[in-house]
C-alpha cells in the first residue's frame, strides 16, 4: 500500500465552489492530468475532479499522518 499523498490549495480563483484555500486535500495518481499540468484532488463535493496544478503545493506528511488524515476524508 502506497502512502496517500496530500496538497494545500494555495488558490481557489475560479473554483471558490470546489476548494478552500489553505486547506489540504488528497491527491489521487493521475498520469494524464499531469502532462495537461493538472491534478485530480478530492474536493469539497467528495469527488475526485481535476484542477490546475498553480492551484496547489505538496504537501510531506509521515506515513502515520498521512494515513489518519486519509481516513478522516
Amino acid at each position: 500500500m502506497t502512502n496517500p499523498q496530500f496538497v494545500i490549495c494555495i488558490s481557489n480563483s475560479g473554483y471558490e465552489v470546489s476548494l478552500d484555500v489553505r486547506k489540504l486535500y488528497q491527491l489521487m495518481s493521475d498520469e494524464e492530468a499531469k502532462k495537461h499540468h493538472q491534478l485530480r484532488v478530492i474536493d469539497e463535493s467528495g469527488e475526485d475532479y481535476l484542477y490546475p496544478e498553480s492551484c496547489f503545493l505538496p504537501v510531506a506528511l509521515s506515513e502515520n499522518v498521512a494515513q489518519q488524515v486519509a481516513h478522516i476524508a
